[in-house]
């Protein structure tokens, strides 16, 4: 079988995973807050991941080794997921994932600082450029720059924390390994936020499958874009995974009659070819 056709197959794939997982964290938030959506999410990511670990036979790979660095790291995931969910249930759909496109741009500007590697030309033009879309995609001077959009950038942020910190993670530590204190540390982190107050919402019959859901569809989304990238380069993976923009807009229209703003979808371009000139430079690097 043709590999980007594969490759194509995969992120499908992972298109329907998250905007599965947006649709059940909307769904969910008239029930649960973040912080117990996070929760039970990380009580699937348990089982699975267990399951997973005991069928393949790796538990040997599960270490204590740099747990500060998995703390750091999974801390600040959770907190860019809280601000994820909650941006699903104020803004519409596709203006989240157009702003959490910006996720590769904070990288650009985050990794010399905390990796050591080179600002280049290409990757500041890259950055600029995407934060115009930011801009296209905000619009502070035609609507007024509320919380859900705020929500939804600094959500970005604290994902390209999670990509820096994991990279560094991937150098000492196994994939299996990094899922598993994943999964339990932020259930740790879910159970600490959601009781400060004495209080968490129970599932009931009617959410108990969406938190299935979010739960399932958070580990799939990233299996199958792992498994898209093992198959194709990135400069062919890259531009499908933009599929899920326009995806999640008419899942928007179709399901919560959220209208189409076209600036949305220029913005996310705008932020896409910033994304993808980085991209390019970057392979086109390697391959000399």
């Amino acid at each position: 079988m043709n590999p980007t056709f594969t490759a194509a197959l995969w992120m499908t794939g992972a298109i329907a995973s998250f905007s599965t997982m947006a649709v059940a964290g909307r769904e969910l938030s008239a029930v649960h807050n973040t912080f117990e959506i996070m929760m039970y999410r990380s009580f699937v990511g348990i089982l699975v991941v267990s399951l997973a670990l005991t069928v393949t036979g790796k538990w040997h790979q599960v270490s204590t080794h740099a747990l500060g660095l998995h703390a750091l790291r999974n801390t600040v995931h959770f907190t860019g997921q809280n601000l994820w969910f909650f941006a699903v249930t104020v803004i519409p759909l596709a203006q989240v994932f157009a702003l959490e496109f910006t996720q590769p741009l904070w990288v650009i500007l985050l990794s010399p600082l905390l990796l050591g590697e080179r600002m280049t030309p290409v990757r500041l033009a890259a950055a600029v450029i995407g934060f115009i879309g930011i801009l296209i995609v905000a619009r502070p001077g035609a609507s007024s720059l509320n919380i859900g959009i705020l929500t939804a950038a600094l959500s970005a942020f604290f994902f390209a924390l999670t990509t820096i910190s994991t990279k560094r993670l991937t150098r000492i530590a196994s994939i299996g390994c990094i899922m598993f204190w994943l999964t339990v540390m932020q259930a740790v982190l879910g159970l600490a936020a959601s009781g400060y107050d004495g209080q968490i919402a129970l599932p009931t019959a009617e959410t108990a499958p969406f938190l299935i859901l979010v739960g399932l569809a958070g580990l799939l989304a990233h299996f199958c874009i792992t498994n898209a990238l093992a198959i194709a380069p990135a400069t062919v993976v890259v531009p499908i995974d933009f599929v899920r923009l326009p995806t999640i807009a008419v899942v928007g229209m179709l399901l919560y009659g959220e209208p189409l703003d076209v600036w949305v979808l220029v913005g996310a371009a705008v932020i896409f070819g910033g994304n993808y000139l980085n991209l390019l430079a970057e392979t086109r690097s390697r391959a000399r």
